[in-house]
């Protein structure tokens, strides 16, 4: 089987930045599945992170970061959805265009929203397919393990890189009675890991596990021969996956207990507004520095032509 990407790319890649009026360079080499099976093998951490625009994306890329998600989280954060439920395939679609725009030589991969690949495998392979052609990302997430294992399987046979998500799944929160963790109880846990073999079995490059205790993460880790990642489910596993919008304070509604803050963009962001207000309306702003003025011999001619038009 051939797969769309799997390829890695160092090169250096000039881009024109209109706010600066110059060539930027950037440098960056792009990791794809055989690197980060590599990685797995050799015991190093993937790092990736949701992203929904071209400046996060271009600041991911910036930083280093070996993975960019545009997920579906995307109707939270951005869209202001009180869930994922409503996100449409053109809302994921525009975002992971924009979000490529912004890290050209990063491995993104797009979030096929509820409703993409739950009615059938032609459905699944379709929309997969669009990510790919639409939006040029590298693979694609679903959620769920064993009542998905012939979705993956033919969008994998479709030649697309599938992504599993298994766990805590917020798409299926509903009939799981809210985001609650999973895998707590040995039973429970036997769902997780059957989920973990189906994902495997159906030809998925990696497996994203999500809110599950660390002890039911390693075992899977150790026990799979994909790329097992973390998103509140402990250390022990092949990389973590954060939230964008949770990591730099941006979101407010909730935190969850797995996320460790960064930074915290919306008190600096509603501090930087109300600074703007007062200066306003105080006539602080504009400033002499910020305004345009008439060129230097023209003052005459300029205040003549404007008394034309006070006589109109």
């Amino acid at each position: 089987m051939r797969y769309f990407s799997h390829y890695s790319l160092s090169f250096v890649l000039s881009v024109y930045n209109p706010r600066w009026g110059r060539r930027v360079c950037r440098v960056a080499k792009k990791k794809g599945r055989l690197e980060f099976l590599e990685m797995k093998k050799n015991g190093e951490l993937v790092t990736w992170i949701t992203a929904y625009d071209y400046p996060t994306a271009m600041f991911a890329e910036t930083a280093g970061m070996d993975m960019i998600l545009v997920g579906d989280s995307l109707g939270m954060i951005v869209l202001g959805y009180s869930g994922t439920i409503p996100v449409t395939m053109d809302d994921c679609i525009r975002h992971c265009q924009a979000v490529r725009r912004g890290a050209p030589n990063t491995f993104i991969m797009g979030d096929m929203p509820f409703g993409s690949y739950q009615i059938s495998d032609e459905d699944a392979v379709k929309n997969a397919i669009r990510f790919f052609k639409e939006a040029e990302v590298d693979s694609v997430k679903l959620e769920g393990g064993v009542r998905v294992e012939s979705r993956i399987k033919a969008i994998a046979d479709a030649g697309v890189l599938v992504c599993g998500h298994i766990g805590l799944t917020p798409q299926s929160s509903g009939p799981m009675g809210g985001f609650k963790a999973q895998g707590l109880t040995p039973e429970s846990a036997r769902y997780v890991i059957e989920d973990a073999l189906a994902v495997e079995r159906a030809g998925a490059y990696a497996v994203l596990l999500e809110g599950i205790p660390p002890e039911l993460t390693e075992f899977i880790t150790k026990r799979l021969s994909i790329p097992v990642y973390s998103i509140g489910a402990g250390l022990p596993c092949d990389g973590q996956l954060i939230i964008c919008g949770d990591m730099l304070g941006q979101f407010q509604a909730f935190t969850p207990k797995f996320v460790k803050k960064y930074a915290n963009i919306a008190e600096i962001t509603t501090k930087a507004f109300k600074d703007y207000i007062d200066d306003v309306r105080n006539k602080r702003f504009p400033g002499e520095e910020h305004v345009y003025r008439i060129r230097k011999g023209c003052e005459a001619e300029y205040a003549a032509m404007l008394k034309e038009y006070e006589k109109l």
